[in-house]
């Protein structure tokens, strides 16, 4: 498997300086929750360190790469590619970092659409991504105090928002995301109940 420093050195050749901030923002919090939410610091700490490493690239290469790997590709994604790079990271993560982990793995994948029965892991990745300390947006401090008292409030929230906003573009919700999101409702439901 690849040391930090070469993956650190991969990302600043194929990623924009922001999307390198970006992800070293992700990378502290996510820490941050896998400390407090009792998951290992360093899978939460690879995750968010490679779960952009295909963002900046052409749309077409990762279909290419998709397809190479035998990843056949829903409609949803197809129209919006845009959240195909998870998918595309874990393969780089995979095939050319030597990780081998699945959970690290699975945490770069989904962590643009989410899916049911998140691991915890999984959580961290996805709302990290959306409360690192670089992001700034209407209700993202309201976001990042709900995320740190109780992590499935948080990642439930990150799931609204992410809906409305989406839904404001009138652009495509992936199943996915919408899975994960009445997935997450359920449970705490029951967990509340």
């Amino acid at each position: 498997m690849w040391t930090y420093e070469e993956i650190d050195k991969y990302l600043r050749c194929h990623l924009t300086e922001d999307r390198v901030k970006h992800s070293l923002g992700v990378v502290e919090t996510a820490e941050k929750l896998a400390e407090l939410y009792g998951v290992s610091k360093e899978k939460a700490k690879l995750a968010a360190l490679i779960h952009d490493c295909a963002k900046n690239m052409r749309i077409d290469r990762q279909l290419s790469l998709l397809k190479d790997n035998g990843i056949l590709i829903d409609e949803v994604s197809e129209n919006s590619p845009q959240v195909l790079h998870g998918k595309v990271g874990a393969i780089i993560g995979k095939n050319l970092m030597g990780i081998e982990d699945e959970e690290i793995l699975s945490a770069v994948e989904f962590h643009t659409t989410g899916k049911k029965d998140m691991s915890i892991l999984e959580k961290i990745i996805y709302i990290a991504d959306y409360i690192e300390p670089n992001r700034e947006y209407p209700g993202i401090k309201e976001l990042r105090e709900i995320t740190f008292k109780n992590l499935d409030e948080g990642v439930i929230k990150g799931f609204n928002n992410t809906i409305t906003h989406v839904i404001k573009l009138g652009q495509l919700i992936h199943p996915l995301t919408i899975e994960a999101r009445n997935d997450l409702l359920l449970k705490n439901k029951e967990k509340n109940s």
